[in-house]
């Protein structure tokens, strides 16, 4: 479908099962609609081969029903020009630099989702482009992340979008330079050994010039035409603009988009946009009676096709109603994605950190976030403290939650790092949003780049989640714990508001994870009793008070970061431990010594 480039000619091929008549128009032909009219064919498609019509040639498409003559951009369009907003022919010559990229073991991954709008190196309210991300690559690999989540880069109306109004589904905005600046990014970024997961919309288009509407000039009810449903269910918050998954073509269309992002563009993954929108008119997660069942099934092919096709990559549902199908398999009734956002743990932990009063925060919700997981699967569901969306639509960044008078204080630090630690240590797959790391305060606007004057100002918290983050993928060989699928919740204190936690994946030395984490102002410095797995030497591998992350940290730690187990049974467990406790601390403990860490680079 679209224009296909070939040798010195383009194949134009576009589906108007109500026109009259199509034809073709462009630079190759003087923008004439009697010069290449397009021939009729089955099911509503019209296609001609047109001598001349060579890549980077503008096009549309002239349409005519009845007495009705409009132009349209290609609804396969790769590329749109960026002054006129024609369509552009695209032929696919890019030359790819890395080889073959095999996405991480899920279980060790760590994702950073970014905007590129806002993620840029120049002055913060300037606009991001693709190269600026690039620029940054050395930068996130040294952090430690391995995947990095991209908001739809896709094209879009005005200067400035979170990418959520796309109006041409297969063409990458040309202000952040292209769709050759995206394969650049790609390119580079697998060369670093970094994946790239895909953010996908197809719970609506546009709302605002979008070529889709009306496309052939039918509709019902005046709303949108062949693309979308012309009934109650063509309702999203984001307009009038659902697709209409029940109709072949369209379903066609939006798997296609999704394989082309795989196969043309060679991501690792794909996270899917709000599917509540998808699966139910109302997006009410309780209402059996206004479900979209072809929606389910849409989503049940898509899954299905990538796991046949591209089996390793992933596929993200951001869905947010704990629903357990969403990742269950097709072949027994589920959605077949690979993992889901999960609201699960995200709201309670920001809910608890952000409360001003130590006795208000509740242990038990805690508990039931570090527990929660989709059909026993601890992979099957991504976890977070800030995302573009927990951090907009009237909330903030969780330093601003905290304390909006200072967003770079004691408190702000502390507990926005509690959060970031319990992310990193609960199963799931962790996922950090861009600037998070240098504690970038204020909501997430499409409008105000990062302002990476904070990675200096805040470098020890940077190093802080290096340090986190190496941990989490075991890249020092004694927190492989971390990266495995078990966990137990052994002690709980509901006055002191202190929690801990053994992690594990076969158990035993360099295996073996305790995480103890303190929600309370409160220092304990005489030594705070915990149970351990097993008897010996356990090492303190992560204390967040160091004072190395922050001047505003004091150290609270055992001598020579060393815990001995004592012979005294503790929270169901034979083995004890003392340990020195800072105010919202977060310790991490395995057995054997680690290599010290790399600090970050610039």
């Amino acid at each position: 479908m679209g224009a296909i480039a070939l040798d010195g000619s383009t194949s134009f091929r576009v589906w108007a099962p109500n026109a009259t008549g199509v034809a073709v128009v462009g630079e190759f032909n003087d923008w004439n609609p009697e010069k290449d009219p397009l021939e009729p064919g089955k099911d509503g498609l019209w296609s001609k081969v047109v001598e001349g019509a060579v890549s980077g040639d503008q096009y549309q498409f002239e349409i005519t029903n009845g007495e009705m003559h409009f132009r349209k951009n290609d609804a396969y369009a790769r590329e749109i020009h960026p002054q006129t907003a024609f369509s552009v022919i695209y032929a696919d010559d890019f030359d790819w630099n890395s080889p073959p990229f095999v996405l991480p073991n899920w279980n060790e991954l760590v994702i950073y989702e970014l905007h590129v709008g806002t993620f840029n190196s120049e002055a913060h309210n300037s606009l991001g482009r693709f190269e600026q991300v690039v620029g940054r690559l050395p930068y996130l690999k040294n952090l430690g992340v391995n995947a990095i989540e991209i908001m739809p880069p896709m094209a879009f109306p005005g200067e400035r979008s979170w990418g959520y109004s796309v109006t041409n589904p297969f063409s990458i905005e040309a202000s952040y330079g292209g769709a050759n600046g995206f394969k650049r990014l790609i390119d580079a970024a697998h060369a670093q050994g970094i994946a790239i997961i895909l953010d996908v919309v197809y719970n609506h288009f546009g709302p605002a010039n979008l070529d889709l509407w009306q496309y052939d000039g039918w509709r019902e009810n005046n709303k949108g035409g062949i693309y979308f449903y012309n009934d109650y269910r063509s309702w999203t918050p984001w307009g009038d603009n659902r697709p209409d998954y029940g109709r072949g073509e369209v379903r066609q269309y939006i798997r296609d988009n999704a394989m082309f992002w795989l196969e043309e563009y060679r991501v690792d993954g794909l996270r899917v946009d709000s599917t509540l929108f998808i699966r139910n008119a109302h997006g009410d997660n309780n209402s059996p009676e206004t479900d979209i069942a072809e929606g389910w099934t849409l989503l049940q092919w898509i899954n299905d096709e990538v796991q046949r096709h591209f089996p390793g990559r992933i596929t993200i549902a951001e869905d947010m109603m704990q629903n357990h199908w969403l990742t269950k398999p097709t072949k027994e009734g589920g959605a077949g994605f690979s993992t889901q956002w999960d609201s699960a743990f995200v709201h309670p932990v920001r809910t608890n950190v952000v409360k001003a009063e130590d006795k208000d925060r509740s242990m038990d919700e805690i508990v039931r976030a570090i527990n929660f997981r989709y059909n026993e699967d601890s992979i099957q569901r991504v976890i977070f403290s800030e995302s573009h969306d927990e951090d907009a639509n009237g909330k903030a960044r969780i330093p601003q939650e905290i304390d909006p008078n200072n967003t770079a204080g004691y408190y702000a630090q502390k507990k926005s790092v509690l959060a970031a630690g319990l992310t990193l240590t609960t199963p799931g797959i962790p996922m950090l949003f861009e600037g998070q790391e240098f504690l970038e305060d204020g909501w997430f606007r499409d409008d105000k780049g990062l302002d990476w004057s904070k990675l200096k100002t805040f470098r020890g918290i940077s190093r802080l989640y290096h340090d986190l983050i190496s941990l989490r993928r075991n890249l020092y060989g004694n927190t492989r714990g971390l990266t495995g699928p078990f966990v137990w919740v052994h002690h709980v204190n509901h006055q002191d508001k202190i929690i801990a936690f053994h992690r594990w994946a076969e158990g035993g030395p360099k295996d073996d994870v305790i995480v103890v984490a303190s929600f309370t102002d409160r220092t304990f410095e005489d030594g705070y009793r915990i149970g351990l797995p097993r008897d010996g030497q356990w090492i303190i591998r992560f204390n967040s008070n160091w004072k190395g992350y922050s001047p505003d940290f004091h150290d609270v730690s055992d001598p020579d970061g060393h815990v001995p187990a004592e012979k005294e049974p503790r929270d169901g467990l034979d083995y004890s431990g003392t340990i020195s406790l800072p105010p919202y601390g977060l310790l991490i403990l395995s057995q054997e010594v680690a290599p010290n860490a790399e600090d970050i680079a610039l």
